[in-house]
């Protein structure tokens, strides 16, 4: 299904402020936890401009991006022309990319963009081979409810976000084992902010069947 132009101009927008936020690549902790992707196939999805595809590329992985924002694509297609870029909506991934053929699914950064946590992750589980990882590392959820100083300024418990309980249970809904929940004080060093908060947070999930 194509995306609608209002979930374009959302993911756009979205997109600029993440770009706004956070580093381009892959965080080095992140990194870590992804180990060696050489000679796998790895589904990047919210992909943006392609400097995290660019970099799985010279890593040696079998990359294919996902992007809603064809201005983005239009971006990544210069960074990492040798990477194939799919235009669509996360929440449904197109048939050929459904077939279980992904020894990894990557994503960050892309929490906010999910309106539907059980469509995002039933194409995810579709995408991976059995035995394949799911790696999302994205803002921790309670970052949404607190200022730079870590004030709290709002709920947690509000439901226009995703809470990490939300987040483990449909994970485990969609056929997913996690192996790994990690928090981070901070990926990205150089932003000041009160490091009693975790930041940011990266989950690891594997297909059992």
């Amino acid at each position: 299904m194509e995306p609608t132009e209002q979930n374009r101009r959302a993911w756009d927008e979205l997109h600029r402020r993440r770009m706004r936020s956070a580093g381009r690549g892959i965080p080095k902790q992140v990194r870590e936890l992804l180990g060696d992707v050489e000679g796998k196939h790895v589904l990047h999805l919210q992909s943006g401009e392609g400097e995290v595809s660019q970099e799985l590329l010279e890593l040696g992985a079998l990359v294919t991006g996902v992007d809603i924002s064809s201005d983005a694509i239009e971006i990544a297609r210069k960074a990492a022309p040798d990477v194939p870029y799919v235009h669509a909506d996360v929440h449904d991934l197109p048939v050929e990319l459904r077939r279980g053929r992904f020894e990894v699914v990557l994503t960050g950064g892309a929490l906010d963009s999910v309106n539907d946590l059980g469509k995002w992750l039933s194409g995810i589980q579709a995408a991976l081979k059995p035995g394949g990882t799911f790696l999302l590392y994205d803002h921790h959820p309670v970052t949404a409810a607190v200022d730079p100083l870590g004030h709290w300024r709002d709920n947690y418990f509000e439901e226009s976000r995703w809470r990490l309980g939300q987040l483990l249970d449909a994970v485990a809904e969609e056929g997913l084992q996690v192996v790994r929940l990690v928090e981070f004080q901070s990926l990205f060093n150089w932003i000041q902010r009160d490091r009693r908060v975790p930041w940011e947070f990266a989950l690891i999930a594997v297909r059992q069947d």
